[in-house]
């Protein structure tokens, strides 16, 4: 019988007790208070007394922070498998390089001739990136996955206003196994998006396809492999037909993990892609960020008569290499660019973790990252094969990539027990849950993405804990349904959840409470 743990660490604030002290403030001179370097402060914004901070010692807070994070979870703890994030293991040597002070003390308005070992980094990485890809041109400016979607569906539309027929195209194309951010990225760069659906083999309904097909289309946007974990065997067919009628192919390159260093977007037909340096090359990911998208272009010819190029509408700055004197440049966009998403060169302490770990891996090694991606994925699928309770929805006798999506709906017809009380009942067993109800088009689904750096006893572990799930759900499912009971935190009520009540924060009823406001709190 499994126990509810209970870990409520109270807030900094909370452990508060007047008196205590962990940190002594200074006390500003009086011209200081006054004055920063020749600048008077204004009256309204000057600091009259310190400020309130916890009374704690510096023991409390040790303690404090350390509780924090073992209350939570992440890849240095076990196995985070969540489909289509490629939540791989960070190698400490990128941490190691990307905090350097040489680097993180930089500034990107310095001078171009003090900072040319970092440009000269960007510049191999942009070179690199296009490589991998089988692009032309690269640039680093976009801050996540979704930014590099957006910059790309941007240079789509640039690309057709600048040849004179945004007028009409005016359609995007997104099979229905695509990532979310996909049709909200269409969305916001003025397209309507045009849905298609999935065959039973997971390929896009070519049918659907052509029917969807028009002078209209601008172009289309397709993850290759899919979130169903599988290769769309049309690719080669649907990047011709998408350019006979003179529209775009976007690759979105959030599953990049499970294709490279065997083929390239580019070899595939695709003009843009855009890629996850927070998933494929190894960055921190999660907790907000931040990531890096790079988005990547073919130098196909926009404009003969003016020699515009695809790489000419690419966003923000790009690193050049000026030969003749042998200096790594900024070039900030052009009259054809897209323009600035963000500020200055991007997230680059992100870009340098992936610069390290593709420099360390070197090619071949790149290689080597897909092929022990893909072992993982189908070796965990034939520990699976069988279990009671499970199915595969789509391209039931097809291997897969990186990731591989299974549907409980049958455990849920059967027993009642969700995809979600599955992910929390994981949680009981040490496990990290999968990505749950996603893709869509699957029900009850679990997307599970093992990665690269995941050790095959993990993997066996994660296929037994499945297996145990499902036949303890059979038996008695109201045990499964009450997970979790051996975390920090138990089931969280979904209903209030949704509809929080509005708390004073912890921190301002402390104020209240020092200045004598609120009595008899605890």
């Amino acid at each position: 019988m499994y126990r509810q743990a209970k870990w409520s660490e109270p807030l900094i604030f909370e452990l508060s007790k007047p008196g205590r002290i962990g940190f002594l403030v200074p006390d500003p001179e009086p011209e200081i208070k006054e004055v920063i370097g020749n600048i008077k402060i204004p009256e309204k914004i000057r600091r009259k007394s310190p400020p309130e901070l916890p009374m704690v010692s510096e023991v409390e807070v040790l303690r404090h922070y350390v509780n924090l994070t073992q209350m939570s979870y992440g890849v240095d703890n076990g196995p985070v498998p969540l489909g289509s994030c490629t939540m791989k293991y960070n190698p400490r040597i990128g941490l190691e390089i990307a905090s350097d002070e040489r680097i993180t003390w930089l500034h990107p308005l310095q001078d171009e001739r003090t900072i040319q070992g970092l440009l000269e980094i960007l510049y191999l990485l942009q070179q690199w990136l296009a490589e991998i890809t089988g692009m032309d041109a690269c640039s680093l400016h976009p801050a996540a996955g979704a930014h590099g979607e957006l910059a790309g569906v941007l240079i789509i539309r640039k690309y057709h206003e600048l040849r004179g027929q945004l007028d009409r195209k005016k359609e995007i194309i997104i099979p229905d196994s695509a990532h979310g951010t996909n049709p909200a990225s269409s969305s916001m760069a003025g397209f309507h998006v045009i849905e298609i659906p999935s065959n039973e083999d997971g390929n896009i309904d070519m049918n659907a396809f052509y029917e969807a097909l028009s002078d209209s289309t601008a172009g289309l946007m397709i993850t290759n492999p899919s979130t169903l974990g599988l290769f769309e065997e049309n690719i080669l067919e649907i990047a011709k037909a998408i350019h006979e009628i003179d529209g775009l192919l976007y690759y979105d390159g959030a599953n990049l993990n499970g294709i490279m260093g065997y083929t390239r977007p580019g070899d595939m037909g695709f003009d843009i892609a855009h890629i996850n340096i927070h998933k494929t090359f190894s960055a921190p990911h999660g907790g907000g960020g931040p990531g890096a998208g790079p988005v990547c272009v073919k130098n196909l010819v926009v404009d003969e008569e003016k020699d515009i190029r695809l790489s000419d509408l690419l966003p923000g700055p790009r690193i050049l290499y000026d030969r003749d004197d042998g200096l790594y440049r900024i070039k900030w966009p052009g009259e054809y660019s897209i323009g600035m998403l963000k500020s200055f060169f991007g997230n680059v302490i992100p870009l340098v973790w992936g610069f390290v770990y593709i420099l360390s891996l070197g090619s071949q090694g790149l290689r080597e990252v897909t092929e022990q991606a893909v072992i993982n994925t189908n070796y965990f699928m034939k520990l699976m094969e069988g279990a009671k309770g499970y199915s595969l929805p789509y391209g039931k006798n097809r291997y897969r990539k990186h990731e591989i999506v299974y549907s409980a709906e049958p455990l849920h017809r059967d027993t009642g027990v969700s995809a979600e009380d599955i992910a929390k009942a994981l949680l009981d067993r040490g496990f990290y849950a999968p990505t749950i109800y996603f893709p869509l088009i699957v029900k009850e689904a679990l997307m599970i993405e093992f990665t690269d750096t995941e050790t095959r006893e993990n993997i066996e572990r994660y296929a037994e804990a499945l297996k145990e799930i499902a036949e303890k759900a059979y038996i008695d499912p109201d045990s499964i349904k009450r997970s979790p009971v051996n975390t920090a935190v138990g089931r969280v009520d979904n209903v209030k959840a949704s509809h929080p009540r509005t708390v004073t924060p912890s921190w301002r009823v402390y104020r209240l409470r020092m200045k004598g406001k609120i009595k008899g709190l605890k």
